[in-house]
């Protein structure tokens, strides 16, 4: 199989008319621009809030930190470029190393996002199903340990290709350096599609996981009246309310221990939190709920043009159509400008943090 650059010149016998290619080209420019303003806008706006907010220094926001700083490199170090060949005409004005850095950068930043959206479905798990552990091991260490880990697994899938000659390519096509896909007795990207679309697979199945543990666990067992047992006006048992018991501890009490309190140390401020309570199991909730909507998003803005990816791997001859094709690359242009506002959308932490720091009202 030939190309995909091959492909895109020979398999429309008409061409657009100049109008119809500057409209089209407009059109292009005004979408990636409006996509690279709305990136670099939110991503350092985001970046500011978490910060300079110390309410907002915990181990989820450390990971959505990192996450939205690659989105603002992701558009500053490619849209540009994406920008020039698209007012050149669809065609690449510079040379064949840095087209191979911008492609580079490019599944960089895509194979990033992907495992960093692994590690938090992973530890949105922990905070609810294993909250002591996580309260206890998730700190400020840990969160950078797990972004130098996504960052060198990235590195790994992203940087064999530039050795391999014919890899890194311009797709006229897509206007854009990228990986160029081959039918499969000739290709060389099928296993970076392979690991692209199991990761993705496999952070939906650690959410899928966190629903049912969730609904597993909200049946409640009904509360059982047992009456309580006296000592001297000491009430203790299942059926004690525990005042005595607290009225003894503050020192009002009369004789000896209650058996209540026999052998039971008081618990410290640092036990008290790793304990989930209710309140900390609505925002954990909550955090999960932006976290997977963010995850949920990411798939179904790369999931037409990895579908395109794997036509021209499977299929022997497949012309796609160049609307598609366009469309499905835009989108994945626009998975780094949304994450912001779908944070400041499922979040309601983050909005009344940016109200009190930008007009200093909740």
């Amino acid at each position: 199989m030939a190309n995909s650059s091959e492909l895109g010149s020979s398999s429309s016998p008409h061409l657009p008319s100049a109008g119809g290619l500057l409209s089209a080209s407009g059109l292009k420019l005004a979408t990636l621009g409006l996509i690279l303003c709305v990136s670099l806008a939110g991503n350092v706006l985001f970046a500011w809030l978490i910060l300079k907010d110390r309410h907002l220094h915990r181990a989820p926001y450390y990971l959505l930190l990192d996450l939205c700083l690659a989105d603002g490199l992701r558009s500053l170090a490619c849209f540009p470029f994406v920008m020039l060949s698209v007012r050149s005409g669809a065609a690449w004005p510079h040379g064949p190393l840095s087209c191979k850095v911008l492609a580079f950068l490019a599944v960089l930043f895509c194979f990033h996002a992907a495992f960093l959206l692994f590690c938090v479905g992973v530890t949105r798990y922990m905070a609810i199903a294993h909250h002591r552990f996580y309260a206890k091991r998730m700190t400020g260490w840990t969160c950078l340990a797990v972004v130098c880990m996504v960052w060198t697994l990235s590195m790994a899938m992203a940087f064999p290709p530039v050795f391999d000659v014919g890899t890194y390519k311009f797709i006229r096509e897509e206007e854009q350096c990228i990986f160029e896909h081959r039918y499969v007795k000739a290709n060389d990207t099928l296993g970076f599609m392979l690991m692209l679309a199991a990761v993705i697979a496999a952070t939906h199945l650690v959410y899928i996981k966190l629903l049912f543990f969730i609904h597993g666990h909200r049946k409640m067992k009904p509360a059982q009246l047992v009456p309580a047992i006296s000592q001297n006006w000491t009430f203790h048992g299942p059926g004690a309310t525990g005042q005595a018991a607290a009225n003894w501890t503050a020192g009002f009490g009369r004789g000896p221990t209650p058996p209540t309190l026999v052998g039971i140390r008081q618990a410290t401020h640092s036990q008290i939190k790793r304990l989930l309570v209710l309140e900390e199991f609505k925002m954990e909730k909550r955090l999960c709920k932006m976290f997977y909507m963010i995850t949920l998003l990411f798939l179904l803005l790369w999931s037409p043009y990895i579908v395109a990816c794997y036509l021209r791997v499977f299929i022997k001859a497949s012309s796609i159509p160049q609307v598609y094709l366009t469309t499905s690359v835009w989108m994945t242009f626009a998975q780094a400008g949304v994450n912001p506002i779908l944070c400041f959308i499922f979040n309601k932490e983050l909005r009344v943090c940016l109200r009190w720091d930008l007009w200093g009202t909740y």
